[in-house]
């Protein structure tokens, strides 16, 4: 699982994490919710290492990611699909990855068909649609087979088509006993795909439901988030 405990971070003035506290188990899609500026990808960039919180802790599978020996075998991400060599095949930018942690070159094929994208594999990164980066962004995040899986915002330009596999995909690696976390703005897209929510504002936990607890109250996930989170925005434009 993710556990995340008191996670507290300024940038300045700024209080991008203020006591960020909340659980991401296995076997369920924990969706990842708040305002631009909420702390969302700050949490995750501490949880894996690329940022250091001032306080606070940030486990995976009970232990600090950036100890891990090999940890794409034990948490997968995609934080900026647009991260990486545009001039590289999809099937090399994999095998660069996967000879970098140790896994087998056999992987690359297998996550290149998990993600539909086999029959392009040998294309340029560089030539992909947003979409195809997206799926690209997936298949680097399951090298590793991991248990832990966290995306940021994958849906973005997904077309219809590739936003409902994605929802099938997401809930299909949560049934098979994976903790995955993910951010998202688009609350139609979590209430179909996600089982349980966190709802961020101003750096803290505002909400840690079942997706179904907040629909007994709200007619939609929307209105849940957006009831939630009217103070964070309200406070942001303050500020």
């Amino acid at each position: 699982m993710i556990e995340v405990t008191q996670l507290r971070k300024r940038y300045g003035p700024v209080h991008a994490l203020d006591g960020m506290t909340f659980t991401a188990r296995p076997g369920r899609v924990t969706g990842f919710a708040g305002p631009n500026g909420a702390g969302k990808s700050t949490t995750m960039r501490v949880i894996l290492g690329l940022d250091r919180a001032d306080s606070g802790t940030a486990l995976v599978g009970g232990r600090h990611y950036p100890s891990l020996e090999h940890p794409m075998r034990h948490a997968g991400s995609l934080l900026d699909a647009s991260a990486l060599q545009p001039s590289r095949s999809a099937r090399d930018h994999l095998r660069w990855l996967a000879c970098s942690q140790g896994l087998p070159a056999r992987r690359v094929g297998e996550v290149l068909e998990l993600t539909g994208l086999a029959a392009v594999g040998r294309r340029r990164a560089g030539g992909y649609s947003l979409g195809m980066r997206q799926r690209l962004g997936v298949a680097a995040a399951l090298l590793g087979d991991p248990p832990v899986l966290m995306f940021d915002e994958p849906f973005n330009g997904m077309d219809p088509e590739g936003i409902v596999w994605l929802r099938g995909f997401l809930r299909s690696l949560a049934a098979s006993g994976r903790t995955v976390l993910v951010a998202s703005h688009l609350m139609s897209e979590l209430q179909d795909a996600a089982d349980h929510v966190i709802i961020v504002g101003r750096g803290r936990v505002i909400a840690d439901s079942p997706v179904s607890g907040l629909l007994a109250q709200w007619p939609s996930l929307e209105a849940a988030y957006l009831t939630l989170t009217k103070d964070a925005v309200e406070y942001r434009g303050a500020s």
